[in-house]
């Protein structure tokens, strides 16, 4: 019996030569020889993952305005110790490989280039990694820099109106909604792995209805607020009254320099604020703190203190240190992010894919907060996939 040959899906990477993409293409790569799949939400015991490509068919390429190669940004973080000594060398081929697949990106700012000359560039370089590596489908994931908030025209406009300002030379949108845009163009879904604006302005969502295609967003949940989700909810079930919430993060690497300046600070202190409200239905004195500390490197820090009241007014508190390298929590998720997003787009879901909350800070659409709550909304999910035929 003739068997079929699994889908090749490709993931098309916004920032491909930083630390999450090439820790997630390194990876994907080790995994094909047999490491272990520890810290994929889709390979954990039980995960309903048939129909998922398969991480070994995962097909690489990128846009970035890095010029370090990927082989060399593995041995930094190697040397760092975010990934295991010895594996760049092990998987130069298939760095090498991804890094000739990474196409010039656009600068946060202005730049240039004509804008809209830009967004038909970048969709054409989609386009071309999909036709060039026979791909069946292409996921788009951001993982670039965190931006400052969107400009408030980018808020407010329709695609006409978008479209008539980018043809007339106006530069109107954030790099990372530019890239959403050339996606959707592209035929792709859209992940947005960070606070920035991506598909959230009116004009790209209005597009990914037009184009019938899946997205889902914001800010990959790594760290601190990871934990947040479930201590919060704590509190709530136990009655407790949290009064102060107060967090600092000490950051090395890129990913500090850029969250040093304040304007860019301010998206990911805006995505990371809301959840302990949100989940408890109350407002809680919220104090957050993010600080570059170069000495740290690939390592991240959060450290937080809570106080709350207890019975009869007694006051309490809980403090907790959470450690680790971002990039190594981040790239398995974007990796099943890819698996989750080329499936439902294959199944012809459209609009923003709330039920991958559990893997978002600021999920899109989404009122349910608490970690148990959206990983039983995402197994139902990947089953409902799983159950699925092909293109609705």
């Amino acid at each position: 019996m003739h068997t079929p040959p699994h889908p090749r899906t490709g993931v098309w990477l916004i920032g491909a030569r930083g630390s999450v993409a090439t820790t997630a293409i390194a990876g994907a790569a080790a995994l094909r020889t047999g490491a272990p799949a520890t810290a994929m939400v889709t390979e954990a015991p039980g995960f309903p993952a048939d129909g998922l490509p398969r991480t070994a068919d995962l097909v690489f390429g990128g846009h970035d305005i890095a010029h370090t190669t990927l082989a060399k940004r593995a041995e930094q973080l190697a040397a760092a110790g975010v990934l295991p000594a010895g594996l760049p060398d092990r998987v130069r081929a298939e760095l090498d490989a991804a890094d000739a697949r990474i196409r010039p990106g656009v600068p946060q700012g202005h730049g240039s280039e004509h804008p809209a000359d830009g967004l038909r560039r970048l969709a054409a370089d989609i386009a071309a990694f999909r036709t060039e590596e026979r791909l069946d489908r292409v996921v788009v994931v951001n993982v670039a820099d965190t931006e400052a908030p969107a400009p408030a025209r980018a808020e407010t406009e329709g695609l006409d109106a978008l479209t008539a300002a980018l043809e007339s030379g106006a530069h109107v949108l954030p790099a990372s909604s530019r890239y959403a845009h050339a996606a959707f163009t592209a035929g792709c879904a859209y992940v947005n792995f960070t606070p920035s604006a991506g598909a959230r302005p009116p004009a790209i969502a209005e597009l990914a209805a037009r184009t019938r295609l899946p997205y889902a967003g914001d800010d990959g949940k790594t760290g601190e607020t990871l934990l947040k989700s479930v201590l919060a909810p704590m509190f709530g079930h136990r009655h407790l009254r949290v009064r102060s919430w107060a967090g600092t993060n000490l950051l090395g690497g890129g990913d500090g320099a850029n969250l040093a300046d304040p304007a860019v600070a301010r998206s990911k202190l805006d995505s990371k604020s809301r959840l302990v409200g949100e989940l408890l239905g109350y407002p809680v004195d919220d104090h957050l703190h993010i600080d570059h500390v170069a000495d740290l490197a690939e390592r991240k820090v959060a450290w937080d203190h809570v106080t709350f009241d207890g019975f009869l007014g007694a006051q309490m508190s809980l403090q907790f240190t959470w450690q680790g390298y971002d990039s190594a929590l981040a790239a398995p998720l974007v990796l099943d992010l890819a698996r989750l997003m080329a499936r439902a787009h294959e199944t012809g879901r459209s609009g923003p894919v709330t039920e991958l909350a559990f893997f978002f800070k600021d999920p899109l659409d989404c009122a349910v907060h608490d970690l148990p709550g959206q990983h039983a909304m995402l197994l139902a999910f990947a089953e409902r996939l799983r159950r699925a035929g092909g293109p609705a």
